[in-house]
């Protein structure tokens, strides 16, 4: 493992989409972490302190938007940006996922070179 790595921490209950993001995140040199569930995902980001999120909404024992304000509530994790990844599509959910203190949302399915973008920026604040 390069310790120069960026650690961005992948919050996902389903195991296919953790695995084709850890690999998207591994081929763009990317140190990925996993999480199973939003409160999981809040544990760890207090104790691996990645740069990046990428979170979905629905999961078990702590859904997104939770995390989400957990996240914004806790001092050691309130500033690091938070991509929500999902296939829901009503606006609603958007608005919901921004007031809860999320900084963008992508919808699946998505194009690899998308998402590099989107972590591109949201990293560099640009």
């Amino acid at each position: 493992m390069n310790s120069g790595q960026v650690k961005v921490l992948i919050i996902e209950d389903y195991p296919d989409m953790r695995a084709l993001l850890c690999l998207i995140l591994n081929s763009l040199g990317y140190l990925p972490i996993v999480a199973t569930h939003g409160k999981e995902g809040v544990e760890k980001a207090i104790s691996e302190k990645p740069k990046l999120i990428l979170m979905d909404i629905r999961m078990p024992i702590m859904d997104g938007l939770e995390a989400a304000r957990a996240l914004r509530a806790h001092p050691e994790t309130k500033e690091i940006p938070i991509l929500v990844t999902t296939a829901l599509l009503r606006h609603p959910d958007r608005a919901a996922c921004l007031e809860a203190g999320c900084s963008d949302y992508m919808l699946r399915p998505f194009k690899v070179l998308d998402l590099q973008n989107k972590i591109r920026e949201l990293l560099t604040g640009h």
